[in-house]
């Protein structure tokens, strides 16, 4: 009886496990889904990949303050500001991702470069810098709108 109560202790650690890096690797998409939906200019997948309300703190590219904004909002500002540029890339990685019962935080590394042709030659402006994204558990994971 021992023996199968270890066993079976250990297999609900290794699903515990195992949920937690599906937890993670799905909180990852999310965010590469939301540089890749600013890339493509995919303003509706754009904003599925934010909780209805968000702290949104660019005080470090913008100046200003943090403030409380939606989806919508926070969209229509990166659309107005990037309507002018030819293309937009982002690149992140070194994700650190903390999963707890409730909620999760999420660390990366990003890199944005803007291309905009124009009569200096310099067409290129690179963004470099690095994001905090704090996650509640409870509403879905952005998936892109026309995914299968």
């Amino acid at each position: 009886m021992k023996e199968y109560r270890e066993h079976l202790g250990m297999e609900l650690g290794m699903q515990n496990e195992v949920q937690t890096l599906l937890e993670k690797e799905k909180i990852i998409e999310t965010i590469n889904g939301l540089f890749i939906g600013t890339d493509q200019r995919d303003w509706v997948w754009v904003k599925k990949c934010f909780a209805p309300r968000v702290h949104f703190d660019m005080t470090s590219l913008t100046g200003g303050e943090p403030a409380m904004m939606t989806p919508k909002e926070i969209a229509d500002i990166w659309k107005k500001g990037l309507k002018p540029l030819k293309a937009v890339h982002h690149q992140s990685g070194n994700f650190i991702v903390r999963v707890t019962d409730k909620e999760a935080t999420a660390f990366c590394y990003g890199i944005a470069m803007h291309y905009l042709p124009n009569k200096t030659g310099r067409n290129t402006r690179t963004f470099v810098g690095s994001y905090d994204f704090h996650l509640e558990k409870g509403r879905p994971l952005a998936d892109r709108p026309d995914q299968v």
